[in-house]
């Protein structure tokens, strides 16, 4: 999905998803100027997240 697709998804900020992905806490893939988060890397990071916070 697109970035602002994962922000509302996630309930987070672009720039907290940037970082995320600086981090390698969030897998994305670039398909020409688009950069595409993969859902399934925000489940796991909800699922992560879920037992810490």
């Amino acid at each position: 999905m697109r970035v602002p697709d994962a922000c509302r998804y996630t309930g987070i900020s672009r720039s907290t998803l940037y970082l995320l992905i600086a981090r390698g806490e969030v897998e994305v893939v670039k398909m020409g100027a688009a950069t595409l988060v993969l859902t399934e890397s925000l489940r796991q990071l909800i699922e992560r997240r879920r037992f810490v916070e």
